[in-house]
């Protein structure tokens, strides 16, 4: 499946049943170098919308919500020797999460890849 994204810059891609979750390239610009990412226990269930995890950067800390609901099934333990990865991949290496989806349309009702380039052009 392709990538979706959310307004608030996280981006989100189905392997089965399975969205690995991020942050979008326009999130960690505006972040500035990531120094630490607190990620959320695996287990832990998740609303849509809800704080998943967080980003400590030179400028600020900030939230990554949960793009669609679900089960936290892996986390992205390299992010905690090598935090940077968010900057250097934002859409690859440096994943934050797993989750087991609950709902499916909740993705297809996310943005693709031409809609937020334009929701970014209005910001």
């Amino acid at each position: 499946m392709t990538t979706r994204y959310s307004r608030d810059h996280e981006w989100i891609r189905l392997e089965g049943d399975i969205a690995v979750i991020g942050i979008t390239d326009y999130a960690q610009e505006q972040l500035g170098d990531v120094v630490y990412v607190e990620l959320p226990e695996v287990g832990r269930t998740l609303a849509k919308g809800a704080e998943a995890a967080v980003v400590e950067s030179v400028k600020a800390a900030s939230e990554v919500f949960a793009p669609v609901a679900g089960e936290v099934v892996e986390v992205n333990v390299a992010l905690g020797d090598e935090p940077a990865m968010v900057n250097t991949a934002p859409e690859d290496a440096g994943w934050f999460l797993k989750l087991k989806v609950a709902d499916k349309s909740e993705v297809e009702a996310l943005m693709d890849a031409d809609a937020y380039k334009a929701f970014l052009e209005t910001i």
